[in-house]
């Protein structure tokens, strides 16, 4: 019995053993709805001309040869890429060892505070960055007032919200690694200090090194609690830059200095993934090559 097209289609569309269809198209248009935007106003980054709106030809212009409104000669745009990156680096270096010290502390825990401490940690994932952003610019007006408004107040509010992030991935690698080989350290005559030293930290190395990258990416992202605490122009971050200068004058220029933001941002969770997956691979080698060698005394 020969089938209507439109019958065709139905039972095409509605196949239980073929592909989820309906899901790829959906995923591919979100994708498309989301990176489109990015894409554009990135490829006008490198646009010849002032248009942000018709390609005029290929050109680095706005990145660095352009005499005057370049990203690297416009003092404007320099210093918010320079803060930013400052901002970013010392967040890094600063939240990264405070998250593991407290990730470890945590997961050792076992007296009565250790799940309001927990929570605590949690806590400013699950503020509302505008309340967190408020909460941190009125502590330093009115009660830590010898902290200025500035580098110094970007740099602890960006601490502050960073050390989760941190905690939480070092907390799941602490999970995954269990305390066997400290303990077996411990009997072999180590200390406990010298067990987390010379055990437990080589083999959250891993965890350490994403933790790192994801705070530089989250600190040089940010724009609501950097907004908050910005005092003078010299402490205006590239988000900032680009709020405030986005509804005056627009360049190409500013898509630039948006590009740089983008391809730093994703150059560090791209080395935190690869770090990661490397570490999935050698544990598994590990793995692989230990059952072998049982197989074999067996």
């Amino acid at each position: 019995m020969n089938e209507t097209p439109l019958a065709r289609i139905r039972t095409w569309w509605s196949n239980p053993w073929g592909q989820p269809r309906f899901l790829v198209l959906f995923t591919w248009g979100y994708v498309l709805w989301s990176l489109v935007p990015v894409a554009v106003a990135v490829l006008f980054g490198f646009n010849a001309g002032r248009s942000r709106s018709t390609w005029q030809g290929f050109s680095l212009r706005w990145y660095f040869q352009d005499p005057d409104l370049s990203v690297l000669h416009d003092p404007s745009l320099r210093d918010a890429l320079v803060q930013s990156l400052k901002l970013a680096g010392l967040t890094m270096l600063i939240a990264t060892p405070l998250g593991v010290a407290l990730a470890i502390g945590l997961a050792r825990w076992r007296g009565r505070g250790a799940r309001p401490a927990n929570f605590l940690m949690l806590f400013p994932l699950v503020t509302p960055e505008i309340v967190m952003g408020v909460a941190l610019f009125l502590v330093f007006v009115y009660l830590f007032g010898f902290v200025q408004l500035g580098t110094q107040a970007q740099l602890l509010g960006h601490v502050t919200f960073t050390i989760s992030y941190v905690v939480i991935v070092v907390r799941g690698r602490l999970f995954a690694v269990g305390r066997e080989y400290e303990e077996a350290a411990m009997d072999l005559g180590a200390s406990q200090w010298q067990a987390i030293r010379m055990v437990l930290l080589p083999m959250l190395a891993p965890a350490i090194w994403a933790s790192l990258m994801i705070a530089f990416a989250i600190s040089i992202d940010d724009f609501v609690i950097t907004a908050f605490l910005t005092g003078d122009q010299s402490s205006a971050t590239i988000p900032v830059k680009l709020y405030s200068a986005a509804r005056a004058a627009p360049n190409p220029a500013l898509n630039a200095l948006a590009s740089i933001l983008l391809f730093a941002s994703m150059l560090a969770i791209g080395i935190a993934l690869i770090v990661m997956r490397r570490s999935r691979k050698k544990e598994g080698a590990q793995g692989s090559a230990v059952e072998d060698f049982a197989r074999l005394e067996i």
